[in-house]
């Protein structure tokens, strides 16, 4: 058991160093890496929010007819309801 985690840590550790190697050949730097994905991370997040404002302002913009016209035929309902008791 033991022998096989040595084993997984020394292929990690060289694959790891050969994936530095080419991210090194390319101008890449891990500090850049992770810029990118915090940035890319908030990019989603504000078009996430953007799309709840979008969302929430139809919204808004339906329920100004929607709710009214609800109210009117629940009230109309009930005027012309007749008891049968």
């Amino acid at each position: 058991m033991l022998d096989q985690i040595y084993k997984w840590a020394k292929i990690l550790a060289v694959l790891s160093v050969i994936v530095g190697v080419l991210l090194a050949v390319f101008g890449l730097s891990p500090f850049q890496l992770l810029d990118s994905v915090r940035i890319a991370a908030q990019h989603i997040y504000d078009m996430g929010f953007a799309a709840f404002g979008w969302l929430f302002q139809y919204f808004l913009l339906g329920a100004v007819i929607v709710v009214p016209l609800w109210l009117i035929s629940r009230f109309w309902s009930m005027l012309t309801r007749t008891d049968n008791r």
